[in-house]
This record gives C-alpha cells, structure tokens and sequence, in this order.
C-alpha cells in the first residue's frame, strides 16, 4: 500500500515569513491600534488569515509584543515536531 506523505512531521513545522528590509511586518494599525495579522495553513488546501489586537498604539510597543509571539509560536512548534519522536523512541 502506498503511504501519504501530507501528515509528517515537516508539515507540524512553523514557517514565518519575515522580509527583514519591512521591521513593520505582520502589523497593521487600526484607526491607532496595532494588530499582528498573519496567515496560517491548518490544512494543505486551505488557509486562515488570523488577525489579533497588539492592544497598544505604540509601535515599538506593537514590535516587541510580535516578536514575542512570534518566538512563543516557535517554541510550541518546536515542542509538536519532538513529541512524535519520543513516542517512537519509548515504544
């Protein structure tokens, strides 16, 4: 039988794009709020833009709050990718 290679663990990685010559990348001020406002792929055919309040107006504010989030997204990813592995390793 022939396997599906869609649900492996590459697919569980985080890929962000960030065009390092924008620093305002992913923000979006809103009548004076910053949103961070990104696009995730919860499956290969479709995909969800995602827009979340910063709740501040301060734009260097606004940065260090993405950055932030972008890290914590990271770090959980990270975490999904390693889980699968141990499993195989305790079995």
């Amino acid at each position: 039988p022939r396997t599906s290679r869609i649900m492996n663990t590459l697919s569980l990685l985080l890929g962000i794009r960030v065009h390092a010559e924008n620093e305002n990348h992913h923000l979006w001020n809103n009548h004076g709020i910053w949103f961070l406002h990104y696009t995730v792929h919860p499956t290969p055919f479709t995909k969800e833009r995602i827009r979340r309040s910063l709740g501040t107006k301060d734009l260097k504010v606004a940065r260090e709050r993405r950055d932030s989030f972008f890290a914590y997204l990271a770090s959980e990813a990270a975490k999904a990718a390693v889980a699968p592995v141990r499993k195989a390793f305790a079995a």
